[in-house]
């Protein structure tokens, strides 16, 4: 690492987030800024400002995707890039995503302040949709330039309230041109918050993520036959709802099979879902996710396997359709030792683990080498409220992702394999 071990300004990044959090706050202490709403507008009106303030030059490319750049020795030289995403689930954290833009803004104000001038340019990005909470799936926006998703697609998805993608960055004057989307890049890090219990648990202080799990998501729909709940007998019923909650109950007990493998029933819907009549269909969603996607594909059948053998004995008749899928990837490996060489430097702790949760650089890694950085989560929460990283782990997190900011843009970075996207 660096000779000499440069600092980011603590309380400024605080003073930063607290802006943030003012912005679009829910009822208990967390957000709710869904993408592409006047919430989300005002928070990229700010980070424009703080852009500008900081002597980056501003643009927003035909995703939404922010950007601010800061100039390097070779201006025509790849870039590097680093950020996350600005926009919460409804009643979410303050922290997810948004310590990944903020800890790159002060990284970018600690190299002003130093007069540090990189080989390479720097960016920040804001990602537009990471969440997927208004306009899903998630991470539209880094799934956009990684040409995971087409424009005509992303444009065309709509929210609950039938207004398109399209019609909402234009709404909110964020819809900028196609030449402004990230090119020639360098790498990508993205610091993020854990969003699980491992760093808190075992008190480490940095994670090193090694990669992203990939995902399946399902969804099964169960059929039986309605009928009065008072006059039909219990032997003579085909009750759609029992016979999913033996399914769901099956899939809870799959990782006990396969191991590292986690599976989640989030959605469920009963027909016609009165009280006095026996459910005559049922569906139901499951993500299922593994760091290995041979495992995932294999446990994906085992479950259909599984759940047509238990339709089958319980008299109903079931239909599994594959929504997404999503295949796992990995990190660069020179980032990935970088981090833990500043971390050591530090005299902070790390560990290399994988991620559960879909982050841009998922995306983004097929562009470039990528890297991720993980803070701990207190008690494992997110997506909540509840959501807390300590003012001491995020001091420490910018300080590795200073570190390796100034590393990489000393000297390319390795090339990778660059998989294909589903």
């Amino acid at each position: 690492m660096e000779s000499t071990l440069y600092t980011i300004n603590q309380k400024r990044l605080l003073q930063t987030l607290a802006v943030s959090s003012s912005i679009g706050p829910s009822k208990n202490g967390g957000l709710h800024r869904l993408a592409l709403t006047e919430q989300d507008r005002e928070m990229r009106d700010q980070l424009k400002k703080w852009f500008v303030e900081a002597g980056l030059s501003v643009r927003v490319d035909d995703f939404g995707n922010m950007y601010g750049r800061r100039t390097g020795k070779q201006e025509e030289g790849p870039v590097l890039a680093m950020g996350s995403h600005m926009d919460s689930q409804p009643s979410g954290g303050k922290f997810d995503g948004v310590l990944g833009v903020l800890t790159a803004l002060e990284v970018i104000r600690t190299l002003n302040e130093l007069g540090l001038e990189t080989e390479y340019p720097i960016e920040i990005v804001n990602f537009t949709n990471e969440e997927g909470a208004r306009f899903g799936p998630p991470m539209l926006g880094s799934g956009g330039i990684a040409e995971a998703f087409s424009k005509e697609y992303i444009y065309n998805i709509k929210d609950k309230e039938g207004t398109s993608f399209a019609e909402a960055l234009r709404q909110i004057e964020y819809k900028g041109e196609e030449q402004n989307r990230l090119t020639n890049l360098l790498g990508f890090i993205e610091l993020h918050i854990e969003q699980g219990p491992i760093l808190a648990k075992e008190n480490v202080d940095i994670g090193i993520v090694e990669g992203v799990q990939g995902m399946s998501w399902l969804n099964v729909e169960v059929k039986g036959e309605s009928n009065h709940a008072g006059p039909t007998p219990m032997e003579d019923r085909k009750d759609a709802l029992l016979s999913a909650s033996k399914m769901i109950s099956k899939i809870n007990e799959l990782h006990k099979e396969i191991k590292g493998l986690k599976t989640t029933v989030g959605q469920l819907d009963v027909y016609p879902n009165v009280p006095n009549v026996i459910p005559g269909s049922v569906s139901f969603s499951v993500d299922i996710r593994h760091e290995k996607d041979e495992v995932r594909k294999h446990a994906v059948e085992r479950m259909k396997e599984q759940l047509s053998t238990m339709a089958f004995t319980n008299n109903a008749d079931v239909v599994i359709q594959t929504t997404w899928n999503s295949d796992a990837v990995t990190f660069s490996n020179h980032m990935k030792e970088y981090m833990e060489q500043s971390a050591a430097a530090r005299g902070y702790s790390s560990k290399r683990l994988f991620s559960g949760p879909g982050h841009d650089a998922k995306y983004i890694r097929h562009m470039a080498p990528a890297g991720m950085i993980f803070l701990p989560s207190q008690h494992g929460q997110s997506h909540n409220e509840k959501e807390l990283t300590l003012e001491e782990d995020i001091e420490k997190g910018a300080n590795v992702l200073l570190d390796v900011i100034l590393k990489c843009t000393k000297q390319k970075i390795e090339n990778i394999e660059v998989r294909n996207i589903d």
